[in-house]
């Protein structure tokens, strides 16, 4: 499917091509470099290779017509990689592309915008650069987690040695590759057509979710790890970027999932900490749950608190410990840091699974206490009775596998390992430092 598209970013509109090919694996965004348009030649070209290997292409005009015809727009690359940005986020909120994995193939003066970009947005799971310049984004390069491929042609003198140059300031996976006998331009017999074949190997190598089973036995999801989950997640999300938005995570699994989505939304992330209350020598056993706030919220499981006896001062002595812990928890992973205000902000609560759902609704109330304007409840995996029960305390439910077969959160997961104290402090103070950097424009 091709067609022409509109993508509106500031107060004009950029007019682009998105094809979407039958069963297509991902979606490749083209950075055109200065002087060209996403008419070009070669870039067509290369994006009709990747259209036969299944993946969607979006190519687009990043500057209007008189925005190119004033030439510091052309190489302002901190603003051509805002147009792309704007691009990226206007596929994410589109039905038929929000759930593809995306990639940037970026040329000349694009690839420096590509790099930008990538550096800036977490969700982006590859970047090819052809013949690019992206010494342009030499101070970005370090941030790019995006694996990325640079292709240089072997007679293109002086590019070859930036090339080297970003490599090696790269720190993400990465690869040069170089063809013989090309130019600037690749307009040697056979060289654009090794290009695409380099391009279409790096995309379709990383433009998949590894985190899923065969689609044919219509397994669920499997995720790679809490940071796997959280992207995937963030895409379902990214309406909300841009917005006057919190992303809150319950430690401790949750946090790492929370960290990614607060990254690809822009957003500040704090915690906040339930506690489950466990039953007279079962504390696996829940019998209701506790979160902290101005006034500690609580609720019961009553049918097991009578089912097993439990008398009135056991809950009354459990609820007090299991406060105490929470305050402790909290503390700790603030490590003097005052809880960010909730109220009439968008809250988006994020744990990396939900099994019964008893601490995320305390959390879901203490949230509520707050005086949020919306509350999102976003996770990767749930039982579908489960959700059904949360709806009544969230205004939205974001669940990306509701499987019938539940049995545990870990069974969802490759690397379930158990998140530390310290690595919720790391996270928290990381992102706290960011804002702050962010907050006095370094």
């Amino acid at each position: 499917m091709k067609q022409k598209v509109s993508i509106p970013s500031d107060a004009v509109h950029l007019e682009g091509e998105l094809t979407i090919p039958e069963h297509a694996t991902g979606i490749v965004l083209f950075v055109h470099g200065s002087g060209s348009s996403h008419l070009s030649p070669r870039n067509q070209f290369v994006a009709g290779a990747l259209q036969n290997l299944g993946l969607a292409t979006l190519l687009f005009d990043l500057l209007t017509e008189e925005e190119a015809a004033e030439r510091e727009n052309v190489f302002d690359i901190d603003f051509l990689a805002h147009r792309l940005s704007d691009a990226t986020r206007w596929l994410l909120r589109r039905a038929d592309t929000r759930d593809y994995p995306l990639g940037y193939f970026g040329a000349s003066t694009g690839a420096a915008a590509a790099l930008v970009a990538a550096a800036q947005d977490k969700n982006i799971a590859a970047v090819v650069s052809r013949g690019g310049r992206p010494d342009l984004a030499i101070r970005q390069l370090a941030g790019v987690r995006a694996p990325t491929l640079l292709i240089v042609g072997g007679h293109d003198f002086g590019v070859i040695e930036l090339n080297e140059k970003a490599y090696r300031v790269l720190r993400c996976e990465k690869l040069l590759k170089i063809v013989p006998g090309a130019t600037h331009l690749f307009e040697e017999p056979g060289a654009l057509e090794q290009v695409s074949g380099l391009a279409g190997n790096w995309f379709k190598r990383h433009l998949r979710e590894p985190e899923t089973a065969n689609s044919e036995t219509d397994h669920p999801i499997v995720y790679t790890d809490r940071t796997a989950a959280g992207r995937m997640l963030a895409r379902r999300l990214m309406s909300y970027a841009d917005t006057d938005v919190v992303v809150l995570g319950i430690p401790r699994g949750g946090v790492p999932v929370a960290k990614e989505i607060a990254g690809a939304l822009g957003a500040p992330l704090d915690i906040i900490v339930a506690r489950k209350l466990g039953a007279p020598g079962q504390t696996e056993l829940g019998i209701g749950a506790i979160v902290d706030g101005d006034h500690p919220s609580a609720i019961f499981n009553w049918e097991t608190i009578y089912r097993l006896g439990v008398s009135e001062d056991y809950v009354d002595a459990e609820m007090s410990r299991q406060l105490q812990e929470v305050k402790r928890r909290e503390a700790a992973y603030r490590n003097g840091r005052s809880a960010i205000p909730l109220a009439g902000k968008t809250v988006i609560l994020v744990d990396d699974g939900i099994a019964t759902g008893a601490s995320v609704r305390a959390a879901l109330r203490g949230v509520r206490r707050r005086q949020p304007g919306r509350i999102v409840l976003a996770t990767p995996v749930a039982p579908p009775e489960t959700i059904e029960a949360l709806r009544g305390d969230a205004d939205e439910i974001v669940c990306l596998e509701t499987p019938a077969d539940f049995f545990a959160v870990g069974q969802f997961y490759r690397d379930f390992r158990q998140v530390s104290d310290d690595q919720v402090k790391a996270i928290l103070s990381e992102e706290s430092s960011a804002a702050s950097s962010e907050a006095l424009g370094e």
